[in-house]
């Protein structure tokens, strides 16, 4: 395997996340070459300094390292079938898949690829369309430690953030995991901002401040002594309730 330091760029795929790629791989001083379906994003490709590409298949014979950032599984699949675009890549260029796929349509095609001398990687990116614009992305990367040591200054351009997950596919995964965390975390602050919202509600509907501890001041019993102003400070309503609620719903 080559270990020259990559100097040629292709990028296939001008949308929200690869036209800002392209313009810091220009910044960094990468001869980058850029094609996308939709030729009216030529435009705006040439003004960051780059130059539009007449098709994959030229920009693949031209480029050392070639990024694709294209929407869906099947699209990455014509580009690096057998007889697509990127396969008449020069032996020892590296096709690193940016877009979000299956890990195994990464590995079966890295598989397929070898025998046309290409390395394929996949290199999915975290942060979205304000990290692409400021030049600090996460960049996850599944393949070989020659092959992501090779290929990090390119992902350096435009992430602040490089981390080798492992074999090819892995980086798919990773990206996978951290959207389910994200979520996650979104759908707590969320609920979170819900039972706050129903205490405040709650303890303005009675009049009384709420002691910060989920009971309202005077109101944490019941008539009949028992306890509950946990769950009527939170939700508005105590759970004993509840079953009379849904034999009233319609």
């Amino acid at each position: 395997m080559t270990k020259t330091a990559v100097k040629t760029v292709g990028v296939v795929g001008a949308g929200r996340m690869g036209t800002p790629i392209v313009g810091h791989l220009v910044r960094k001083g990468f001869a980058t070459r850029v094609f996308d379906l939709d030729a009216t994003r030529a435009g705006a490709v040439k003004k960051l300094g780059a130059q539009w590409a007449a098709g994959a298949e030229s920009l693949a014979a031209a480029c050392e390292a070639i990024l694709v950032c294209v929407g869906f599984d099947r699209e990455v699949q014509e580009l690096l079938a057998k007889g697509g675009p990127l396969r008449k890549a020069k032996p020892g260029a590296i096709v690193a898949i940016l877009s979000t796929i299956h890990p195994r349509t990464v590995q079966n095609l890295a598989k397929e690829c070898e025998s046309a001398g290409l390395h394929v990687v996949d290199s999915t990116v975290c942060r979205g369309g304000e990290a692409a614009d400021s030049g600090t992305l996460l960049s996850f990367v599944g393949g070989s430690a020659e092959l992501v040591e090779r290929l990090t200054p390119v992902l350096r351009a435009y992430s602040s953030d490089v981390v080798h997950t492992g074999g090819v596919g892995t980086a798919q995964v990773a990206k996978a995991v951290n959207n389910l965390i994200l979520w996650a975390c979104l759908v707590a602050d969320h609920e979170g901002l819900a039972l706050a919202q129903l205490r405040e509600r709650a303890a303005r509907e009675v009049g009384q401040p709420d002691d910060g501890l989920g009971r309202r001041r005077h109101g944490d019993r019941r008539r009949d002594g028992s306890g509950g102003g946990h769950c009527v400070a939170a939700s508005g309503r105590d759970p004993r309730d509840l079953p009379r609620a849904k034999a009233a719903a319609p």
